[in-house]
């Protein structure tokens, strides 16, 4: 799955230990889901779009 997570980090300076932090999981999570290795669970792409202010739908991407 395409997202804009690395984007959206980048946008606010954070490291993917910070973003790792703020969403309770393991850098390396932040690492596989910026990089489409792994999808988040709902929950946490919830977490994520609530702390970017947007939509799940504004930064995952399931089209093929």
């Amino acid at each position: 799955m395409n997202n804009k997570l690395k984007v959206l980090r980048a946008m606010r300076n954070w490291s993917q230990a910070d973003l790792a932090e703020r969403l309770d999981v393991s850098r390396q999570a932040v690492n596989a889901i910026e990089t489409g290795k792994h999808d988040p669970s709902l929950p946490l792409a919830f977490r994520i779009a609530r702390l970017f202010e947007t939509t799940i739908e504004e930064i995952f991407d399931d089209s093929l």
